[in-house]
């Protein structure tokens, strides 16, 4: 049996595959915010006791958590090593500032405390040249102060260091023999390429999160190892691949985006399966919903975020977190989801977010809160079910969530069915703007792609948005709230390496390249060998991140060994990202960058019927724009391939439901896909 495990912000989701039974189980609990592997384990022994376990994976947010503060998690005492002058590097900065008209804006607090960061006198050239050798009385004092302080997790970041990691070996030679820390972290070896302070807080995010994330898979792999689980621990990270616990433990800042990135390797699948050149994923769950793009099976990847960092209608906010530069599924998010809190703000306008109820207490419904959340507006439409969720094992009380909607429509003016459509209609709004940016604001028309809709609430919102911005389809996956537990299965062992070469594409010396790429891809090899990966499954993939000349952002690139092939992609993309290309500007190649992955088998679908089977929905008075109507409700489990029905209807299972609005069809395809087409695609 394989396994898959989605930690999320409320919903803790477990999906089980058993290959020789043809088998697919799911279960959906409330997850434990202060110890998520408590709510994990404790489902794993609901679904998988005595089964023979031959593949583990799962997806947290444990990192991402702790930066942003939450209780249970305090990011440890940290010590910094750098070259002397270069201090207060990690405090000063870039001059991006959050607020930019704000005199009193404060930036991310330091993850380094003044007097934790500590100076060694030396000097590296730009090419790697010494300039000032390395002074060894400087080292004794700083290594001295760490080992005198007790201090655990140490970052060194040397000057330079990404064009000869020399200096930055000698400190932590010197480091390792007379202290006791067990986190170390070179700048060389987490993020070598060039710009000292992003380079520096990437190791420093290292040295923070390392104590935590490895503590957490360290629990994590004894009680599951309790369990009879016995097959390595792989983890989820930000670029949609997979990494083995000890793997993941050593590069903590790379699980940052982990929890997301598995809904759209999923997504992903779907689209290579069913042939998709453009694709949407769209992931709302209980705190947020992300978007991201998918183009010929691949998602979006960037190299570059600001790690707990704030967003604006779905953009990150510049200087509000502190920066990473580690390759990431490009994901834009907002807060909106079922646990977003609506309010009235003191001009009187209704507002929903960014605050959200999350697990505990959740929406009012849940019976531990007493303000209205979307999914109590959707309880209030008559869309969701009214007296339980998950198939009747999580009873919910409609009755709280009227009260509370009604509360917020007695200060508008307005009918309770009218505010919680007032709700439901604000987020739909702020969830566009996420799906405009991964579309319309890279350059590509959202009308040519399809919308593929999951979480436990993205397939109610889907029929609205996919009207907002005219995408004409609409695909909800069999298990939509446990899809991204599903991607698990399907994700890759990956690793990736990059080397500065910093080379306009007239002085590319391609026997060079060749040489860098494949000591490159030897490393990932080697990598993936250690964790399990077969030989014979490895790809290579080999890109560069590249600009024009006097640029200071980076675009990626796929290698060719043809210098104009290079230089044209590089015209067509800039061009379809920013409108313009400057075909007579030299491009400068900063990275070159091998991407090594291992495919795994995907999880495979259950039979269905060649032919629709019979049945009979029920329905539900449900609000519709002016008026409450008898809606049709149809029971997923019960639709067999080729089923077809009209909006306006609901479709429920156990981890979602589907509205399916006025004007679209939906139709149950053979692989078990529910297709929602609007208007424009009949």
């Amino acid at each position: 049996m394989r396994i898959g495990v989605d930690v999320g912000g409320t919903f803790t989701d477990v999906v089980l595959v058993d290959d020789e039974r043809d088998v697919f189980l799911t279960l959906k609990v409330p997850t434990t915010p202060r110890e998520p592997e408590r709510a994990l384990c404790e489902a794993l022994e609901r679904i998988a006791s005595g089964a023979t376990v031959t593949w583990f994976a799962h997806a947290t947010t444990i990192a991402t958590n702790a930066l942003l503060g939450q209780i249970g998690l305090e990011l440890p005492r940290v010590a910094l090593i750098g070259t002397e002058g270069f201090r207060d590097l990690v405090e000063i900065g870039r001059q991006n500032r959050s607020r930019v008209y704000d005199f009193f804006v404060e930036r991310p607090k330091a993850l380094v405390a003044r007097e934790d960061r500590l100076t060694v006198r030396e000097r590296m050239g730009s090419h790697g040249e010494v300039i000032d050798p390395i002074d060894e009385a400087s080292l004794e004092r700083a290594v001295a102060a760490i080992v005198k302080r007790g201090i655990r997790s140490v970052g060194i970041c040397l000057l330079n260091a990404y064009a000869n990691p020399a200096h930055e070996r000698r400190v932590e030679r010197r480091l390792r023999e007379s202290s006791e820390a067990p986190f170390v972290f070179c700048s060389s070896d987490v993020d070598p390429q060039y710009r000292e302070y992003e380079r520096l807080s990437t190791t420093v995010v290292s040295a923070a999160l390392a104590p935590i994330v490895s503590a957490y898979l360290a629990a994590l792999a004894r009680d599951v190892r309790a369990l009879g689980i016995t097959v390595p621990l792989y983890v989820m990270r930000s670029d949609g691949g997979l990494s083995d616990d000890r793997a993941a433990a050593m590069r903590p800042a790379s699980l940052i985006e982990s929890g997301p990135a598995s809904g759209v390797i999923a997504a992903a699948q779907i689209a290579r399966a069913l042939k998709i050149g453009c694709a949407l994923s769209f992931d709302m769950g209980g705190t947020t919903a992300k978007a991201g793009s998918i183009l010929d099976g691949r998602p979006e990847i960037a190299t570059e975020y600001e790690a707990a960092g704030a967003t604006h209608s779905g953009r990150a906010i510049k200087g509000s977190g502190y920066p990473v530069r580690y390759p990431f599924v490009d994901l834009s998010e907002v807060s909106a989801g079922g646990g977003t809190v609506a309010w009235i703000d003191d001009a009187g306008s209704l507002c929903v977010g960014p605050q959200s109820a999350g697990a505990d207490p959740g929406p009012a419904c849940y019976g531990r809160f007493d303000q209205a959340t979307v999914t109590d507006a959707n309880v209030v439409l008559g869309r969701l079910h009214q007296t339980h969720l998950l198939g009747g094992a999580f009873p919910i009380d409609a009755r709280r969530s009227r009260r509370v909607v009604a509360a917020l429509g007695e200060r508008l003016g307005l009918r309770v069915e009218e505010a919680a459509a007032g709700i439901v209609t604000i987020v739909d709004a702020q969830m566009a703007k996420v799906l405009r940016i991964v579309t319309v604001e890279r350059g590509l028309d959202p009308r040519d792609f399809t919308l593929i809709a999951f979480g436990g609430n993205g397939p109610l919102h889907a029929c609205a948005l996919a009207e907002e911005l005219g995408i004409p389809r609409v695909l909800v996956p069999r298990h939509p709230g446990l899809f991204s537990a599903q991607g698990l299965l399907a994700a890759e062992l990956c690793a990736t390496y990059l080397h500065a070469v910093m080379c306009s594409t007239d002085e590319i010396e391609h026997a060079e390249l060749e040489r860098i790429f494949a000591d490159l891809e030897r490393r990932g090899r080697d990598v993936l060998l250690a964790q399990g990966a077969c030989d014979a499954a490895m790809r290579f993939r080999r890109t560069y991140d590249a600009r024009y000349r006097g640029q200071s952002f980076e675009l990626q690139i796929e290698h060719d060994r043809s210098q104009a092939a290079i230089a044209r992609r590089f015209h067509a993309l800039h061009r379809a990202r920013y409108g313009y290309a400057v075909e007579e500007e030299s491009v400068e190649l900063v990275n070159a960058r091998a991407t090594i992955s291992a495919e795994r088998v995907a999880p495979r679908a259950r039979a269905t019927a060649d032919a629709p089977a019979p049945h009979a929905a029920r329905t539900r008075r449900t609000w519709m724009q002016s008026a409450c109507v008898e809606v049709p409700v149809h029971d997923r489990g019960v639709l067999s391939a080729g089923t077809a029905f009209e909006g306006p209807a609901i479709v429920e299972q156990y981890d979602c439901t589907t509205f399916v609005a006025p004007g679209w069809r939906a139709q149950v395809a053979a692989d078990g896909l529910l297709t929602l087409a609007g208007g424009l695609a009949r």
